[in-house]
């Protein structure tokens, strides 16, 4: 589980760089990693946070950061195993079955996503929609205002998807395995309620980092 949360943490240089020189001086305190950067290490605890939660780095009480060399258990994702993905889905982005595919451009360009899904009558899943599918769309010179959704978008039966009441860790499981950027979160396996990606995986990790900091764990 803990190579799945440390394949999904898209690191900043200036995590990179903590994370080497740790490797390089460690152990090493907080104070002393701000003075290699000149920052305080107020400016320092939400990196260090996400890097320690994540197992990138560990750390002991008046001891400092180290490198553990090795891939230890992550509070981080011992905490998704708990968390449901109901709790901290993003919304869905849906259009109608039988809308265009120019309908669809437009809303993928406006909701800033790359993915969407097309419902049926009833609200249930009727099969999703990438900006891979619309470009190829595009491409082929088509009318795209004359053209449905439902003839370029991947039908339900083939569509990956989790159940609301998933973990976390499950859904992050299936997102790597599926390789797509985007899961529809459905209930009842068939009503779509939310979306699953990585910035809503990113987004819960701030918010842990900052709980993580508020509860004094920081070094």
């Amino acid at each position: 589980m803990s190579q799945l949360v440390v394949s999904a943490i898209r690191l900043t240089k200036r995590q990179e760089e903590i994370i080497k020189l740790v490797k390089e001086k460690g152990p090493i305190t907080s104070e002393e990693i701000g003075a290699n950067f000149n920052l305080s290490r107020a400016t320092l605890r939400p990196d260090l946070a996400i890097l320690t939660m994540s197992g990138l780095l560990d750390a002991r009480p008046r001891v400092g950061y180290f490198y553990p060399g090795r891939r230890p258990d992550s509070l981080l994702a011992q905490q998704l195993e708990t968390i449901e993905v109901k709790s901290v889905k993003a919304l869905p982005v849906v259009i109608q079955q039988g809308q265009s595919v120019y309908d669809a451009v437009v809303t993928l360009f406006l909701e800033d996503l790359s993915t969407l899904f097309v419902v049926d009558e009833g609200g249930n899943l009727a099969g999703v929609l990438t900006s891979k599918d619309l470009l190829k769309a595009a491409i082929g010179k088509a009318d795209l205002q004359a053209m449905p959704v439902d003839m370029v978008m991947t039908r339900f039966p083939q569509v990956m998807w989790i159940e609301e009441s998933a973990s976390v860790a499950q859904a992050l499981d299936k997102l790597k395995q599926s390789q797509v950027a985007c899961l529809p979160v459905l209930k009842g396996g068939r009503l779509p309620t939310g979306r699953f990606d990585l910035h809503v995986v990113m987004n819960l990790m701030e918010e842990m980092a900052q709980r993580h900091l508020e509860e004094g764990r920081g070094l």
